[in-house]
């Protein structure tokens, strides 16, 4: 029975990261497929430019909640197969995958950065909004949005790491193969960003956004 539970947290886990709130918000705002605008991609900053900040803040909303809702629901779940915070990064993990390989868009999803700050925040807050701040601090200066995000990945881990070097802290290992893993990947995610930054073609971030009629 715990081998069952384990597995269906996990697989529902995977499932509900997939969640397309991007496609599904912009077909609220009239656009049929975001897909087809701005980017191509389906997370909030590519809404943000196309239909504007409004229906942004919706899929944020949604991508950042579906990780938080994952560690919930895992941290509901009682099993013995396996430690709690493996147990718990494994859901994690699995709602972040979800959300960049959906199985609802045949695996072509978003960049995992919103639901990875989700799962962060319920799991080691403190290091999540390090994260967001090194996000802010760098978009501030850059008006990169996927610079932000690759800086938030590393200051991420590198908070983990500090932790457990300096401050001798009893926290489980796995959560430095959970920040580890999540920094790859979203270096990985945005790996056609970097290139267009150092490209010089890479588009920079406004508040005021486009809101293209579409």
């Amino acid at each position: 029975m715990d081998t069952l539970m384990v597995g269906l947290t996990v697989a529902l886990s995977f499932l509900l990261g997939g969640i397309p709130f991007g496609l599904l918000i912009a077909r609220v705002y009239g656009v049929r497929d975001i897909r087809a605008h701005g980017s191509g991609n389906t997370g909030a900053t590519n809404v943000w430019r196309v239909i504007g900040a409004r229906a942004s803040l919706w899929v944020y909303a949604g991508d950042i909640g579906k990780g938080i809702l994952a560690v919930v629901l895992a941290r509901a779940v009682h099993q013995d197969i396996m430690p709690r915070d493996y147990f718990l990064v494994l859901a994690a993990l699995a709602a972040v995958f979800g959300h960049v390989f959906p199985i609802y868009l045949r695996f072509h999803g978003g960049k995992g950065v919103n639901t990875a700050l989700g799962v962060m925040l319920s799991l080691l807050p403190w290091h999540a909004l390090i994260a967001l701040a090194a996000f802010v601090a760098t978009v501030a200066v850059s008006r990169y949005i996927s610079l932000g995000s690759i800086v938030a990945g590393v200051c991420l881990f590198l908070a983990t790491l500090m932790e457990k070097l300096f401050l001798t802290s009893d926290r489980a290992a796995i959560y430095l193969i959970l920040t580890g893993t999540l920094m790859l990947l979203v270096i990985w995610t945005h790996r056609s960003n970097v290139r267009r930054i150092v490209a010089g073609t890479e588009n920079r971030f406004s508040l005021s956004g486009h809101g293209k009629s579409v």
